[in-house]
């Protein structure tokens, strides 16, 4: 397509339909697709349980986050996801997932999803993946950045350690310690020494009757908010996993 500038000289403009994803972008969409049919659940975490509960903002006297959602402290309900990644048997460690969302977390219809895995320590652990058996033996990560005001951090969930521990991490060991109290997470973000600072207490308090087949689709780039945003890394990829487990579960 073709436009004249103001010299009347004829200037070539970008076509308005998007452009086709690249090749390994398109094969990740296919593989996830694939998966999620067969399993007639999430492609990645497809054994979960489903939980109520409540989102807490606290206000930890660090000044303000410059995110509106975060800088005005309540509760809000919560629904919460508590999964194994490659849906091991429960007697092995696997990687175990944490998907919040928060609906109106920014406004009425501001829905905002989380979505963490049990990851190593320090700088370098933070960013890696770390299969566990017992589900509040250590952090949870986003193990990639998200811009929060602007700047690149981390997210993570740290379980504070209760009467049920250990815990493994399968849906029916999970259930089972709710039915003797709730499980609490401090949710953090990195700050500019990469130490943390916590943003909200999540506690996790009643199992849900959702079945596998009818979990939430949670997607951290469809539900994100203001100043909040998941970073650009592996954006491309990441994207292209949840639309083919999405549409796999749809039968598309």
């Amino acid at each position: 397509m073709t436009t004249p500038d103001v010299s009347g000289d004829t200037v070539r403009t970008a076509a308005t339909q998007p452009s086709p994803p690249s090749r390994p972008v398109a094969l990740v969409e296919a593989g996830f697709r694939a998966l999620a049919r067969l399993r007639r659940a999430p492609a990645l975490h497809p054994q979960g349980l489903t939980c109520g509960g409540e989102l807490e903002v606290v206000d930890d006297g660090g000044g303000s986050w410059d995110v509106p959602w975060l800088d005005t402290p309540r509760r809000l309900d919560a629904t919460v996801r508590l999964s194994r990644a490659g849906g091991l048997p429960r007697r092995l460690p696997d990687g175990l997932g944490l998907a919040v969302r928060v609906p109106d977390a920014d406004g009425p219809g501001r829905t905002l999803d989380l979505l963490m895995t049990s990851s190593g320590r320090g700088r370098a652990g933070r960013h890696v993946p770390l299969p566990r058996a017992d589900a509040l033996r250590g952090p949870y990560s986003s193990l990639l950045p998200y811009r929060v005001a602007g700047r690149s951090c981390l997210l993570a969930a740290f379980p504070r350690r209760t009467r049920q521990a250990p815990v493994p991490g399968d849906p029916r060991s999970m259930a089972a310690a709710l039915a003797d109290g709730p499980l609490v997470y401090d949710l953090c973000a990195e700050t500019g020494d990469r130490a943390w600072r916590r943003f909200g207490v999540l506690t996790v308090t009643t199992v849900l009757p959702v079945g596998q087949e009818d979990t939430l689709d949670f997607d951290i780039y469809h539900h994100s908010v203001r100043a909040f945003v998941p970073g650009t890394a592996l954006a491309a990829t990441r994207r292209a996993a949840y639309r083919g487990s999405r549409s796999g579960r749809d039968g598309a």
